[in-house]
């Protein structure tokens, strides 16, 4: 008997949830904000704002966009133990997250609300929409592998820790969860990443392993690991039951080709998942479109700026009903972890309505436009895709940034690309990729036209382990750490250049 189908209908209110997403977005996303306001009216934020006065979106938008800089008073004195600020009662856990232009690290409140009525609903949600795309699913036949990062205590506040989202939530799962996941919490939560890795592959190695939670570049170091271990090829060897990776954290672009040679099985399935230390934002609905769907009825009210409106004084705001399909959006949230009006750093370009489905188009700030070109990360991963599939090559980590002007005055970007498989030809993937970028982003074909404003980029190889080597400098291996993709100034690629060195 497949036990999935039986424990499968523990998911199906879920499954009809979601569906209403296609005819009641507003009125889904009015619930959630009369929830929101309601409840933090008598914090000292809704007292400051004034919360028992609104009564609709009008009167919310008289409440200031934030940052994190405009915020990080208020969550300090929360980290400090201050009850009622920008949520009710005591906020505990914080998300170590990325840090700003000030600050090396962010800290985001995750208030026991939040936790609940926004990651894990998450989480339950990814299980319920990818039991129903796969009905023949064996999934609870065996364990999750669920990749965490690490958490410290948080000042000396009794009972409140600072860490990486997953270790938060690994850290409060409930109990029953962890019958059915590897590794064991004290692994899973272990500080020292390549230790991590090591102990995750000895003792995960003869379990029944369904599938795989992370992000890919911090999973692909344990898979690669259990694959030394073990002397096989390929990770279905080790795990045949292996089904399924929720993958997030990082466009998975670059490592689609690498996991289909290291999971060989054509039964092994791919869902992206949209899960921020701010909060869970979105879901693959069909494993064949790569758009996900945008979660309406969590504690996330939502809004979004025009990116082309981003850095003017005062740009256009507007809540869901009010987006173009195809435009590029700052997102702006409000959440039961006491984030008002926060502008979360992610782009996003929705690819329709009813429901509403987006993919990630970038960062507010990890972009390129040094010249006007607009160079976003979206851009940067179909060119990519587009010159690995004309060459045979295959991309492991890259990083960009502008050449600004050298000594025979050319501006240009400036690539430094690890390869998994290296391309037929160096100068066949550059031009490939400057012809796709060309073809992709008008603005960047604008500036490259007869080289007057800008020269065809720059390929600079790197050595192999550059990306893992400057992150462990940084101590930043693992958890929601990241390479930065695309940079509007130098100061990243400098440093990695010199571990090229």
């Amino acid at each position: 008997m497949n036990s999935t189908k039986v424990i499968g209908k523990l998911f199906t209110s879920r499954q009809k949830a979601t569906d209403l997403y296609a005819t009641q977005a507003e009125a889904i996303q009015e619930r959630v904000f009369q929830k929101l306001i309601q409840t933090a009216a008598p914090t000292e934020w809704g007292k400051k704002y004034d919360y028992a006065r609104i009564r609709n979106y009008t009167d919310f938008q008289r409440v200031p966009v934030q940052t994190y800089e405009e915020i990080k008073g208020y969550v300090d004195r929360m980290r400090h133990g201050e009850a009622d600020v920008l949520w009710p009662g005591k906020v505990r856990w914080y998300a170590k997250s990325s840090g700003t232009t000030n600050d090396k690290s962010k800290f985001i409140p995750v208030s026991k609300d939040g936790l609940h009525g926004i990651h894990y609903k998450g989480g339950t949600d990814a299980v319920a929409l990818y039991l129903r795309e796969n009905p023949e699913s064996r999934f609870f036949s065996g364990k999750g592998l669920i990749l965490g990062g690490s958490h410290s205590p948080n000042y000396n506040v009794k009972d409140s820790l600072v860490g990486d989202l997953s270790a938060i939530l690994i850290q409060n799962i409930n109990p029953l969860v962890n019958f059915i996941r590897v590794p064991s919490k004290e692994i899973a939560l272990l500080s020292e990443f390549e230790e991590k890795v090591e102990r995750i592959a000895s003792t995960t190695i003869h379990e029944n392993v369904t599938n795989l939670s992370g992000v890919p570049s911090w999973m692909m170091a344990v898979i690669k690991r259990i694959l030394e271990k073990t002397g096989a090829k390929t990770l279905d060897e080790v795990w045949p039951n292996l089904e399924v990776f929720f993958h997030g954290g990082v466009c998975f672009t670059p490592y689609r080709e690498q996991y289909k040679r290291l999971i060989a099985s054509p039964r092994m399935h791919y869902m992206e998942t949209y899960n921020a230390s701010e909060g869970f934002f979105g879901l693959q609905n069909d494993l064949s479109d790569p758009a996900m769907l945008l979660m309406l009825d969590y504690d996330v009210f939502y809004e979004f700026i025009p990116l082309d409106e981003f850095d003017s004084p005062n740009p256009t705001i507007v809540p869901l009903t009010g987006i173009e399909v195809g435009r590029n959006y700052a997102i702006v949230i409000s959440t039961s972890c006491g984030l008002w009006r926060y502008i979360l750093g992610d782009t996003v370009k929705f690819t329709q309505k009813n429901p509403y489905k987006f993919i990630i188009s970038g960062r507010t700030k990890h972009f390129i436009n040094a010249f006007g070109e607009e160079l976003m990360v979206d851009n940067a991963e179909k060119g990519l895709a587009r010159a690995c599939a004309e060459t045979g090559a295959q991309v492991l980590e890259y990083s960009a940034a502008p050449v600004f002007m050298d000594d025979n005055a050319k501006c240009r970007h400036q690539w430094l690309i690890e390869f998994s498989v290296q391309p037929d030809s160096l100068e066949h993937f550059r031009h490939a990729l400057d012809k796709a970028l060309q073809e992709i982003n008008s603005d960047y074909e604008a500036k490259r036209h007869k080289d007057i404003t800008l020269q065809e980029l720059e390929i600079i190889p790197a050595r192999p382990n550059l990306f893992h080597d400057w992150l462990k400098q940084k101590g930043k291996l693992g958890g929601q750490h990241k390479v930065p993709r695309l940079s509007n100034n130098r100061d990243y690629i400098e440093e990695m250049l010199k571990l090229n060195s």
